[in-house]
C-alpha cells in the first residue's frame, strides 16, 4: 500500500551534505576539476606540478544538498624537503577527515605517484570514486575501456567516471554520483558561500600563481608569498605582498632588469584579483630573501604552512 502524505504531497527529499577530498598525484587536474564544478576560479592552476600547497575548501550547493570539496596538494615522491613533507602530510590529513574521496587520474596513465595516492585513500578507509580526467585527449574512445578495466581491478571503487575537467564533459553526472554517496544531513554553509578562505589568502595565491606560470621549473618552488597588509580604502583594496625566495640570485631573477619582470607579475596578479574580488585593487609587491625557508620547519610555520 502506498504511503500517504498530508494534502497529497510527495514525500520530502532528504538533503545530503558531506566532505569530499579531491586526491591525486601532482598536475593531474584536481584544481581544474574543482574550479569547473564551482563554476568559477577558486584555486590557482598551471601546467606545472605542485601548484596547490594548501587544502582549500570549495562549497557547491545544489537543490539536493551541499558538497564540501577539499582540494589537496598532489601526493608525490619528489624531494624530501620540509615543504614536500608538509604537502604530503596535508593531503593525507585531509583524506582522513572526509566522507568520500575522489581519486583523480589521467586517462591512459598510471604512475607510482597515482599508486601512492590510492594507497593513502585505502589507508584512510574512506569510500572512493575514481575520476578519470583528460578524456578529451583520448582520440580513440574505445581504447579507454581496457584502461578503465585495469583501474577497476586496483580497488573497490564506488564508481569510475571518465570526465574532462577542462571541457566540462560528464561533470554533472559526477556531481550527482557524489551527492548520492554522501550522508543525509543539512547544509553547513549558506547557499551563496563558496569557500571558508579569506580574500587575503587568495590574494597571496594569485601572486604565487603568476610566479608558477611565468618562471622555470625550479624557481617557483623556491618562492612563497606573504600578504603584509590588506586594507579597504575608498572602495578599493590596498594589498602589499611580499615574495620570499631562498637566494639572492633568485631575487634578481624575479625582479628583472629595471624591475620589469616583477612589474609584469604584479600587473597580471592585480588584474586577477580585480576579477575575483570584483573591485579595484592597488597592489604593491616586494621580494626578500629568507635562506632555505622551504627546508626549515619553523620558517614554514611562520609563512602559513601549518598542520
Amino acid at each position: 500500500m502506498a504511503e500517504s502524505h498530508p494534502n497529497g504531497s510527495a514525500p520530502a527529499v532528504a538533503t545530503r551534505c558531506g566532505t569530499v577530498a579531491i586526491v591525486g598525484r601532482p598536475n593531474v587536474g584536481k584544481s581544474t576539476l574543482l574550479n569547473r564544478i564551482l563554476g568559477q576560479k577558486l584555486v590557482i592552476t598551471s601546467h606545472k606540478a605542485q601548484t596547490t600547497r594548501h587544502a582549500i575548501l570549495g562549497i557547491k550547493t545544489r537543490a539536493e544538498g551541499q558538497i564540501l570539496f577539499v582540494d589537496t596538494p598532489g601526493i608525490h615522491e619528489r624531494g624530501n624537503s620540509a615543504l614536500n613533507r608538509y604537502l604530503n602530510r596535508a593531503a593525507r590529513t585531509a583524506i582522513a577527515e572526509t566522507d568520500l574521496a575522489l581519486l583523480v587520474v589521467e586517462a591512459g596513465r598510471w604512475t607510482q605517484e597515482d599508486a601512492k595516492a590510492l594507497e593513502a585513500i585505502a589507508v584512510a578507509g574512506v569510500p572512493v570514486i575514481a575520476v578519470v580526467n583528460k578524456i578529451d585527449r583520448i582520440r580513440e574512445k574505445p581504447s579507454l575501456l581496457p584502461y578503465l578495466q585495469t583501474l577497476g581491478a586496483r580497488h573497490v571503487f564506488h564508481q569510475l567516471v571518465p570526465v574532462s575537467a577542462i571541457k566540462g564533459d560528464q561533470i554533472e553526472l559526477l556531481e550527482r554520483l557524489i551527492l548520492e554517496s554522501l550522508p543525509e544531513a543539512e547544509p553547513l554553509f549558506p547557499e551563496d558561500q563558496i569557500t571558508d578562505r579569506s580574500e587575503r589568502f587568495f590574494a597571496a595565491e594569485l601572486v604565487r600563481e603568476q610566479l608558477v606560470r611565468r618562471y622555470g621549473q625550479e624557481l617557483p618552488y623556491c618562492t612563497t608569498v606573504e600578504i603584509e597588509r590588506f586594507e579597504v580604502a575608498e572602495g578599493r583594496y590596498l594589498i602589499y605582498a611580499l615574495i620570499w625566495v631562498e637566494r639572492p640570485g633568485q631575487k634578481a631573477i624575479l625582479i628583472g632588469k629595471h624591475g620589469e619582470a616583477l612589474k609584469v607579475v604584479a600587473t597580471q596578479a592585480r588584474l586577477e584579483m580585480q576579477r575575483l574580488f570584483d573591485r579595484p585593487v592597488y597592489l604593491k609587491v616586494w621580494v626578500k630573501v629568507k635562506k632555505s625557508w622551504s627546508s626549515d620547519e619553523s620558517a614554514l610555520a611562520t609563512l602559513g604552512y601549518r598542520d
